[in-house]
């Protein structure tokens, strides 16, 4: 999936939805999106990164 797509497919979602990632220990909300910038003609890569917070 491209930023563009996920842009899209989060467009179509209620603005207020909480963002969750799926992991073998459960759901994790989301607490940040970071690039990897790449060479070598690899394209950029978006990380999306768990909520690290201990509940």
């Amino acid at each position: 999936m491209t930023v563009q797509q996920l842009i899209q497919a989060l467009s179509q979602l209620p603005p207020d939805a909480s963002v969750l990632l799926e992991g073998d220990a459960g759901y994790s909300p989301l607490g940040a999106v970071d690039i990897v910038h790449n060479s070598a003609g690899l394209p950029d890569e978006v990380l999306l990164q768990p909520d690290m917070t201990p509940d």
